[in-house]
């Protein structure tokens, strides 16, 4: 699962986008956040990646 906050961050041009996802911890089987400000249109990617 992963849920992408709302607000928009803009920066000169460029439209940038914080993301959270909920990722598993291997050692403690626990989930945990991971944040990240990335480009508007590489969200997607983000969000696929393990």
């Amino acid at each position: 699962m992963a849920k992408k906050t709302v607000a928009t961050l803009q920066t000169a041009s460029k439209k940038m986008t914080k993301v959270i996802k909920m990722v598993k911890s291997p050692k403690s089987g626990a989930y945990i956040f991971e944040e990240k400000v990335v480009a508007a249109d590489s969200v997607d990617a983000f969000l696929k990646q393990k």
